[in-house]
């Protein structure tokens, strides 16, 4: 098969999956309840009482999870689109470079609202906690561009982009993992029984996007050709936005 011919097809691809993306997205927005989740600040005041400065938890935002669920899936409808329509020729010249940026910039959006979401699911709803959560799983998919750029000028794969990106991604699934062991451990009022699902599947989906660029880079079968990796991208990104988004309608959202 020709490179243009897998250029078209993975084109074609885009606006399936954009396409996918796209009616669940909308229907988690439609038709899902008003389900929310709190976000709280914890900002300094004095106590008059003790003369010392203590945290004050005064409730910021409910954030309704079926518009924040349909967001991660109209994300990426939105750069499948791009990437099949306007954003083409671009997309064709950076596949022959051996990247895709747009990939990883969709994903610093779209995984960290997902990452954002769990840790709520897990007890997370300290303001200042999940900006942070947020900027440093974007800041992983942001190294995921440099491991790319990078490796264009290398004879040999250089892995420092990688490495930060996997030692930056690790960290708010740290955070979530003591939350949630702390709420089962130290409370009589557990987590509901599909955030027990949720945890592990999402987290074993996110470290297989690092699986498959690791086998594009050691060239192992099929991913020696870097367009067969960029397909399985695709794939793994529609597999793990539905299953998040239906575990979560499931567990929480369905209209009663």
């Amino acid at each position: 098969m020709s490179q243009e011919t897998k250029f078209a097809r993975l084109r074609r691809f885009n606006l399936i999956m954009g396409t996918l993306h796209l009616i669940q997205g909308a229907f988690m927005w439609i038709v899902s309840n008003d389900t929310t989740y709190p976000i709280f600040t914890n900002f300094l005041t004095f106590n008059t009482e003790t003369l010392s400065l203590e945290p004050q938890r005064e409730l910021l935002y409910n954030l309704r999870f079926g518009p924040a669920v349909a967001v991660f899936l109209l994300l990426s409808a939105v750069a499948h689109f791009y990437l099949g329509t306007i954003g083409y020729d671009r997309y064709v010249e950076n596949l022959k470079k051996g990247m895709n940026p747009i990939r990883f910039y969709e994903y610093a959006l779209s995984s960290s609202l997902m990452i954002v979401l769990i840790g709520q699911l897990a007890g997370l709803w300290d303001l200042g906690v999940l900006i942070l959560m947020f900027g440093i799983n974007a800041t992983m998919n942001l190294f995921g561009i440099m491991m790319e750029y990078h490796n264009q000028y290398t004879e040999k794969t250089n892995w420092a982009g990688f490495i930060y990106g996997s030692f930056a991604g690790i960290i708010p699934w740290i955070v979530i993992f003591i939350y949630f062991y702390g709420s089962i451990a130290a409370s009589e009022a557990k987590p509901p029984e599909f955030v027990y699902a949720i945890i592990p599947t999402i987290f074993v989906f996110f470290n297989i996007f690092a699986v498959n660029m690791v086998l594009q880079y050691k060239k192992v079968g099929k991913w020696a050709d870097y367009l067969y990796g960029e397909r399985v991208y695709i794939i793994l990104s529609l597999v793990a936005k539905t299953v998040l988004a239906w575990q979560i309608f499931v567990g929480t959202l369905a209209p009663v």
